[in-house]
């Protein structure tokens, strides 16, 4: 059962805290609904890259653009980047491009190989039922009594 602070030790508190008691607060209940539970990275599209270039070209004579900057929270860089893009006169440059490692290319004669794969998997599994059928109709011959010859078929 723990102990309560004596009347001494609860003084003792306040005056290293300058005559203050510490204040508790509650954790809060539960996230806002809003927040996903793993953030996700923004992506612009070509419409609104090229309405914020379109702005701040607009903006740059009244020095303006820190303002749109800060609403459409993009940094100076990014919009660089954007002004290069569309001035090497390609839209499609200015789309999101996907992240993370590329897909490889595959390789031409994978499919060939895939192909001799499979067939090779078949004559496999023909091979192991022809050794099988050997073996019965050998030993059936021994039952029987049937004589055979060194190649396995009969005299």
């Amino acid at each position: 059962m723990p102990m309560l602070p004596t009347q001494n030790e609860a003084e003792a508190g306040a005056a290293m805290n300058g005559g203050r008691r510490p204040t508790i607060v509650a954790a809060p209940a539960a996230a806002p609904s809003e927040l996903s539970a793993r953030p996700r990275r923004r992506t612009f599209t070509v419409r609104d890259k090229l309405r914020i270039l379109a702005e701040t070209d607009r903006a740059a004579e009244t020095r303006g653009i820190g303002a749109i900057l800060r609403r459409e929270g993009v940094y100076s860089s990014t919009l660089c980047d954007w002004r290069r893009q569309r001035d090497a006169g390609t839209l499609g440059a200015l789309t999101p491009a996907k992240r993370g490692p590329k897909a490889d290319k595959p390789h031409p004669l994978e499919a060939k190989l895939a192909i001799l794969q499979r067939n090779n998997a078949d004559l496999t599994r023909r091979l192991a039922r022809a050794d099988a059928i050997i073996a019965v109709q050998k030993k059936l011959a021994d039952l029987l009594g049937i004589p055979m010859t060194p190649d396995g078929g009969v005299p």
